[in-house]
């Protein structure tokens, strides 16, 4: 809270107008986070669901579908009534990447990059454009300690499988197919596939899919660790929202440092990993989640938790 005793009628006036421009900010900010049609959110029982809304082009990218995609994972993010968050894909397909056709006319989500003939190279532009929007679903992820589930309906392709794969864990359809499809087109992996599939896989079986963008099914996605679930077509949707649910209403507290101590080791020594499990476990240690654990654990019954 800033004072106001001692300020000018100017500065009183300067105050004003900041606070109506903010407001006037946060309205526009409101309208924005619901004006997507390429992207559907919704909350529900404390999951928050992120559908891609493009289904006659098998939800491949646009500007407003990315757009949205960053704008509702930050809104689940912030959003104190949500515990886990599931990205799934509507119609026949998770996501099928770019759409080759449309980039081709230098539409999509390059679009919102000007190409400048005076500026830099025209590949340093089109570089920009992965980084300032494909890019920023990577960015806010990696930010978000709520567990995020990719749930793959049907194909993930290419850039959709990347972004599948940066999700904390994949479920899948028993009808879905993968593939890093980058190569057939003569590109790479643009969004992340090389940065995520060998920390999945392994190193050779990453540089194969990478080098031959062979079909994935189901079966073998969940023989190679790719997806930890493979669910049935029929009942895919209602197997999913169980999943899901039954995660969020685990004690929050300790499942979202669990994440955060998994993917801080990966960078680590085992001695700062160790230091740092240590202040987790002595923070969840005293929490109320943990004594109504214990509490369940004597009753014998379920414990209901609440986050503390």
């Amino acid at each position: 809270m800033i004072s106001i005793r001692g300020l000018t009628e100017s500065e009183l006036n300067g105050i004003a107008l900041f606070r109506k421009e903010h407001d006037n900010y946060n309205k526009r900010g409101e309208k924005e986070r619901m004006n997507f049609n390429d992207i559907l959110y919704s909350v529900e029982d404390s999951v928050a669901t992120i559908t891609l809304n493009r289904p006659e082009q098998f939800n491949t990218f646009s500007d407003d579908l990315l757009k949205g995609w960053v704008n509702y994972l930050e809104e689940a993010r912030d959003d104190d009534t949500v515990n886990v968050i599931v990205i799934t894909g509507s119609g026949k397909a998770f996501c099928a990447g770019g759409d080759v056709a449309v980039m081709e006319k230098g539409e999509g989500f390059i679009a919102g990059i000007a190409l400048d003939p005076d500026g830099p190279t025209i590949a340093t532009q089109r570089k920009d454009s992965l980084m300032k929007i494909v890019h920023r679903v990577a960015y806010t992820l990696e930010g978000i300690d709520k567990p995020v589930i990719c749930a793959i309906n049907g194909p993930a392709m290419g850039a959709g499988l990347d972004m599948a794969l940066m999700c904390d864990i994949r479920v899948v359809s028993d009808k879905a197919i993968m593939g890093e499809s980058y190569v057939k087109m003569g590109l790479v992996p643009g969004d992340g596939g090389a940065y995520f599939l060998p920390r999945l896989v392994g190193l050779p079986k990453a540089l194969e899919m990478l080098w031959f963008g062979d079909i994935v099914k189901a079966d073998e996605a969940l023989r190679l660790g790719l997806v930890t679930k493979v669910f049935s077509h029929g009942s895919f949707d209602e197997e999913v929202k169980a999943y899901a649910e039954r995660l969020a209403k685990g004690p929050q507290l300790a499942v979202r440092m669990i994440k955060r101590a998994v993917y801080s080791s990966l960078n680590t020594d085992m001695r700062t990993a160790l230091d740092m499990i240590s202040s987790h476990m002595a923070i969840v240690s005293g929490s109320a989640d943990h004594k109504e654990a214990v509490n369940a654990f004597f009753e014998k019954r379920d414990p209901n938790f609440q986050g503390k």
